[in-house]
């Protein structure tokens, strides 16, 4: 009887050197539900955490994608202003009347913009 419960006691020793004693089939199953458990509820909070980010990226895109949109149609504008008033300067120094009397403008512009500075 000794014997027996010797035996008993030490049946699991060759256990030991092959990697450990081994748990009880339910006991590992439920330690290996909650572990995977955690798992899952650590990918789900990852998943949000993503799915919040990407959502906060496509808005960010928009906005710069509206913002370059409004800026390219203020750019096409100012390029037809610029164009227009190119013609016309074209136009007022085809003439040598009429490229005197621009620079007779652009000298009082200029004297007076002198005049300005030094009296401020």
């Amino acid at each position: 009887d000794h014997r027996s419960s010797k035996s008993a006691l030490f049946d699991g020793l060759d256990n030991l050197e092959e990697g450990g004693i081994r748990a009880s089939s339910s006991f590992s199953h439920d330690v290996k539900d909650h572990d995977n458990g955690k798992a899952i509820e650590s990918l789900h909070d990852r998943v949000a955490f993503l799915k919040r980010l990407t959502g906060d990226i496509h808005d960010e895109v928009e906005s710069h994608n509206r913002m370059l949109d409004r800026m390219g149609n203020g750019m096409d504008a100012t390029r037809g202003i610029m164009s227009g008033t190119m013609d016309r300067f074209k136009k007022v120094f085809e003439k040598k009347s009429n490229r005197k009397m621009c620079t007779l403008v652009m000298a009082f512009v200029v004297s007076f913009l002198i005049i300005y500075y030094l009296f401020r």
